[in-house]
């Protein structure tokens, strides 16, 4: 959540739309954390597991599609309307220690998820790798504004990761499990 705000706030300070989508990712990231706690909370109740289970991947898997839809309409609208963002270095030190936080906590949902038998918590632990990816981009598209003056080096960067985000989506609600340890 301290991303996430961290995020849109300097995002809207600085009208980047590559801060905003990473802030709406973080948002998303958030949800689907609770979502697996949910899950885990269900299931120590005595639900049944696979049901609890199956609903857990569904909705993380359309927390990707809404992820995908976001950047793709903010990177196509930033590039249609020619929205030059100004520099931003809080946004520049949030990719930065996001870059290197997200692979370190998708590692550890991995490893819950294999010690759980979690198909959504492996679904949850690649959005966090995706993230982790959405931290790259945006450091790139940041720095290549702050350096070269390229605005719309990150709406390009992040249309990229559409289809991948779209793709996980799709895996999720179809109730496959990720190859995260791959």
């Amino acid at each position: 959540m301290v991303e996430c705000a961290v995020a849109i706030g300097a995002g809207l300070y600085a009208g980047s739309i590559a801060l905003l989508g990473f802030g709406f990712d973080s948002a998303i990231e958030s949800i689907s954390g609770s979502v697996l706690l949910w899950r885990l909370h269900a299931e120590r109740r005595g639900r049944h597991p696979e049901t609890v289970e199956q609903r857990a991947l569904k909705l993380v898997g359309v927390s990707f599609f809404i992820l995908a839809a976001y950047v793709a309409f903010d990177s196509a609208k930033a590039l249609w309307q020619h929205e030059h963002p100004e520099h931003s270095v809080a946004g520049i030190i949030l990719a930065v220690v996001s870059l290197i936080g997200m692979p370190l906590l998708a590692r550890a949902k991995r490893s819950a998820a294999q010690s759980l038998s979690s198909a959504a918590l492996k679904a949850d632990a690649r959005q966090t790798s995706l993230c982790a990816y959405l931290s790259a981009i945006l450091l790139g598209g940041l720095v290549l504004n702050f350096l070269f003056g390229w605005w719309w080096a990150d709406p390009v960067a992040a249309l990229v990761m559409v289809p991948i985000i779209a793709n996980e989506g799709r895996e999720a609600l179809a109730g496959k499990q990720c190859e995260c340890a791959s």
